[in-house]
């Protein structure tokens, strides 16, 4: 048990690095919770500080969840086997890092919301859990559709976390991995909170495809 509570902290940990404020303070001079939407993820660091800026840190949110989840993971399972269901055990892992990123010990508890990061954390669920792929694939392709046909990140992100749990349901799996997928869900709604707000008022801002 020792071994797993210090997975979940380590994964915490590699959660709270926040990836976005770190390239807005080394590239800029700025604190990107000042600036924007006050979010400290991808999307608010690609308006701010370039598009391509934008995508590294979409990257580096990803790997951290991914990471956590393959590698932790296998740290937990080798050294307590058989205290937890191992596609659980992933999974609470997981959801250590998308707190870490959501609600970062190094910026007093104000992090992302945490899309990314669980994105990473379901391709490393999917490298490693049978029953996940297909689902993730079904998952990327609703907040693909969903994007393309309003223009508004959050609102795709929105109905994919939502999608997420009928998935899993709809495809018969397992109910630990359906209860993950709930969890999860949570997770990223509860952030968006202010954007649905937004959205409702219809004031949340559309990503544009022209140059600036």
């Amino acid at each position: 048990m020792l071994w797993i509570l210090l997975a979940i902290a380590i994964s915490y940990l590699i959660g709270s690095i926040p990836t976005a404020y770190i390239f807005g303070r080394c590239l800029k001079g700025i604190d990107i919770r000042t600036f924007g939407s006050g979010n400290v993820g991808a999307t608010n660091a690609s308006r701010l500080l370039g598009k391509k800026t934008g995508i590294i840190v979409l990257i580096l949110d990803i790997l951290k969840g991914l990471v956590t989840v393959i590698l932790l993971g296998d740290l937990a399972l080798t050294k307590s086997p058989h205290l937890l269901d191992p596609a659980l055990l992933r999974i609470i892992i997981g959801l250590g890092c998308i707190a870490g990123h959501n609600w970062t010990i190094f910026l007093n508890f104000k992090g992302g919301k945490g899309v990314a990061t669980t994105l990473g954390v379901l391709l490393g669920s999917a490298w490693v859990i049978p029953g996940i792929s297909l689902v993730l694939v079904l998952v990327i392709l609703t907040w693909i559709v969903s994007f393309l046909a309003t223009r508004i990140i959050s609102l795709a992100s929105l109905l994919a976390a939502i999608s997420f749990p009928a998935y899993m349901v709809l495809k018969h799996r397992s109910p630990t991995l359906i209860l993950s997928s709930f969890i999860l869900s949570i997770f990223i709604i509860v952030r968006h909170i202010p954007n649905i707000k937004r959205i409702l008022q219809k004031k949340e801002p559309r990503m544009s495809f022209k140059k600036q």
